[in-house]
């Protein structure tokens, strides 16, 4: 076996054995071992073309998963222009079994006689359209299992919503990138491990960690800080468990699709919580957070619509009444005097000065300055649950 076969085989175990691990931490590991960033690179290209590992980028950072041995899985392609439904098929690849329909009608007796892993749906379809098919299909006791991507042209402020709602996986306006739409397919159906949710698997605690010591290490070019939704604890306690989820998961992809137009000068990863860690450079963090602001006041008034909460005019301040929850998006720029007083507690109270490793999600709320939790995501074998945590109802 010669050095580069060696650093593939190497590798291979140690993404196996994280199941998911960015390209940053590998840089670290490697560099340590005296191994240079181009034979890195060359060997996980190698990895990726015998179709051992798949990349993403998520929240910012690119992301390795190890990939289990290829089983036969079935995807079905239902959208009605027949082009786009080739450059998907395309985009996909051979290594899956590809069905194509062109007909929202005969979608439904596909996916009931074929039992497709996973569904590409457009939503603008003749005879029945895409979002009644994605309801249909997640609310049949045998058919719920099913990955929905969503891959429209609507304006995505009321159908992303509703396709969440409805238990889309995950929504992508188009026009789409083909690398991304293989990339998510091939990691919906054969990521090693827990199934891969877009929520969840946003950089985790680990990956936090190292931007927040960077946020410590940088000028005050760099900015780091935590975007709530304000009142959602308030909001689940009077709507439920899986309104509040869809809020998050509709932030979530708000938040992923920012990112995508900053490339790498921001970085977003989700704290367990109704918050989630927004960094990078000043400028690139202020223009996103204020995309999303807008983004969610945009979609805002379907959410509440879908509610029951009707106003007959749509005007400024319409959902004021005390008894409807005043959803809102809030970011807070931690002070890097603020993180530096409190990392040093955190580290006091470890007793260590260096070394950390990584820190808690509760250290990281706490060093960011993050209040009580007013929600607090937990996943088990059922799937991702929300429950309301600690903090105050109204707040």
């Amino acid at each position: 076996m010669d050095r580069n076969d060696s650093i593939s085989e190497e590798l291979l175990t140690l993404i196996s054995d994280r199941q998911q691990i960015t390209f940053n931490e590998l840089s670290d590991i490697y560099f340590s071992r005296g191994i240079a960033k181009g034979n890195l690179e060359k060997a996980l290209r190698d990895l990726e073309g015998r179709d051992m590992i798949a990349s993403r980028s998520t929240g910012g950072i690119l992301t390795y998963y190890v990939l289990e041995s290829n089983p036969f899985k079935r995807v079905l392609i239902v959208e009605d222009d027949r082009n786009i439904n080739r450059l998907m098929a395309l985009s996909i690849g051979s290594e899956f079994e590809i069905d194509q329909i062109y007909d929202g009608k005969e979608a439904m007796t596909a996916v009931r006689q074929d039992r497709p892993d996973l569904i590409i749906l457009d939503l603008m379809l003749p005879h029945k359209d895409g979002l009644d098919i994605c309801q249909t299909i997640k609310t049949d006791p045998t058919l719920k299992n099913t990955v929905v991507i969503i891959v429209s042209a609507m304006d995505p402020a009321s159908s992303r919503f509703r396709g969440i709602k409805f238990g889309a996986d995950y929504y992508i306006k188009k026009p789409f990138d083909p690398k991304e739409l293989r990339a998510l397919v091939t990691i919906f159906l054969r990521k090693k491990g827990k199934r891969f949710d877009p929520l969840i698997d946003l950089p985790d605690e680990e990956r936090l960690s190292k931007e927040f010591e960077r946020s410590i290490e940088e000028g005050n070019s760099y900015s780091i800080g935590t975007l709530k939704v304000l009142n959602l604890g308030y909001y689940v306690s009077k709507f439920g468990e899986a309104p509040g989820m869809v809020v998050l998961r509709l932030v979530s992809q708000l938040l992923q699709d920012t990112i995508k137009k900053h490339g790498n000068d921001m970085f977003v990863g989700f704290l367990n919580s109704d918050g989630f860690v927004i960094a990078g450079g000043k400028q690139a963090v202020s223009d996103g957070v204020e995309e999303v602001k807008k983004e969610f006041s945009t979609v805002l008034p379907f959410i509440m619509q879908d509610l029951g909460y009707k106003p007959a005019v749509e005007i400024e301040g319409m959902f004021d009444s005390e008894e409807i929850p005043k959803l809102s998006i809030e970011f807070i720029e931690s002070e890097k005097s603020d993180r530096v007083a409190r990392r040093e507690e955190v580290l006091k109270e470890r007793n260590k000065s260096d070394d950390i490793g990584s820190y808690t999600y509760e250290e990281l709320q706490r060093m960011l300055g993050s209040g009580p939790l007013n929600v607090i995501i937990s996943r088990d074998s059922s799937g991702v649950r929300l429950r309301v945590g600690k903090g105050p109802l109204g707040e």
